[in-house]
């Protein structure tokens, strides 16, 4: 037989050699080798039992966070005369809310003006040139007329403004300023109206954080700790908090214990009054073998986690019967057992290479 014809048998019969392995690949989509591994970036771990802590999950109300809250009110008799600031708005410390218009506040203005004057005069002259007793009374009067100031809400700027101004400043009008930077959430009053001491014309909300109220049943509510974790979900999305108190009463009306968690809120996405669902890590632990919840799939409707197979480079969708999913772990009830080979990242990537396969698209 000639050369060539020895090389066209030669090849003939290598490429039938082949056939059953390339035909045995393509009947197996779940038969990868090292390089299709990597790309699809799958990873093969053991199973084993992991300590998951119990969660509740119960309907809570968020509210303003009551220690970042305060209420802004004058603490004279007071005449509104200008509103400076509405509902909503948010200002900075210090920002004018309100012009106030008051008959003490301008007798004490006058009292401060006379007193600092005085006491201008007495300073000037020194301890030589006055008594002692006088030099006292001078002092005295003037930093009486300014703490008074003081206490009807005036800061010192707005004092050393009205010393500087002189009798003119004595017409009992003030600003009533921001103490701290926050949100107008409430603003009930009328320009013109009459406001006694301590009524309330403002609340000032910081809003980086609020409060969700959530409502258990008693029992639930003794496994809960301060401190503990929990996720708030709203909006569809999930975000962390804690718990820091829990009620010491049950609600008659309702016979639940509310459990009260912060939150963060800095990208303003809730508000006060809106409900959500919260979870809540008990005391309680339990040792379960568990997942990633990646690591299981649906196929033809039952979860699936895809196991390492007996072959190298292969792997096997095996159902199982799972249970809830605590801080991304996934318990597996059945299906599984400790020390299996299963595929905990790129499950999804198995999934679609048999479904493709399926399709006739491999």
């Amino acid at each position: 037989m000639n050369r060539p014809v020895l090389k066209t048998a030669f090849a003939l019969a290598m490429a039938l050699s082949l056939l059953p392995a390339r035909a045995e690949e393509a009947a197996n989509p779940l038969k990868l080798d090292a390089r299709a591994i990597a790309d699809a970036g799958i990873v093969v771990d053991t199973l084993r039992s992991r300590q998951l802590t119990d969660t509740l999950t119960a309907p809570g109300e968020v509210r303003v966070d009551a220690y970042s809250t305060l209420i802004v009110s004058p603490r004279v008799a007071v005449q509104v005369v200008e509103r400076k600031a509405k509902l909503g708005d948010v200002v900075a410390a210090g920002t004018p809310l309100v012009v106030l218009s008051s008959i003490e506040v301008a007798e004490t203005q006058g009292r401060l003006i006379v007193a600092s004057q005085d006491w201008a005069r007495v300073s000037a002259l020194g301890r030589q040139a006055v008594s002692g007793r006088r030099y006292g009374e001078a002092k005295i009067a003037r930093d009486q007329a300014r703490a008074a100031l003081r206490a009807y809400g005036l800061t010192e700027g707005q004092i050393a403004r009205i010393v500087a101004r002189g009798s003119a400043a004595a017409d009992g009008q003030f600003e009533l300023i921001a103490p701290k930077a926050g949100r107008i959430t409430t603003d009930d009053f009328l320009v013109g109206e009459r406001i006694e001491a301590g009524k309330p014309l403002f609340t000032l909300v910081t809003e980086d954080t609020v409060w969700v109220e959530a409502r258990l049943p008693p029992a639930a509510a003794d496994a809960i700790r301060p401190g503990a974790a929990a996720t708030i979900v709203a909006h569809g999305t999930e975000r962390p908090g804690s718990v820091i108190q829990r009620a010491h009463r049950t609600d008659e009306a309702t016979r639940t214990t509310s459990v009260r968690l912060r939150v963060d809120n800095r990208d303003d996405l809730l508000h006060p009054g809106e409900l959500v669902e919260t979870r809540i890590a008990t005391s309680a632990t339990a040792s379960v073998l568990a997942v990633p919840a990646e690591a299981v799939v649906l196929l033809k409707n039952e979860p699936t986690v895809f196991v390492r197979g007996k072959e190298a480079g292969t792997f096997e969708p095996m159902a199982v019967d799972v249970g809830e999913t605590r801080d991304g772990w996934t318990v597996v009830r059945r299906g599984l057992t400790a020390g299996a080979a299963y595929v905990s990242k790129g499950a999804f990537a198995l999934k679609a290479r048999l479904l493709r396969s399926q399709l006739g698209d491999d």
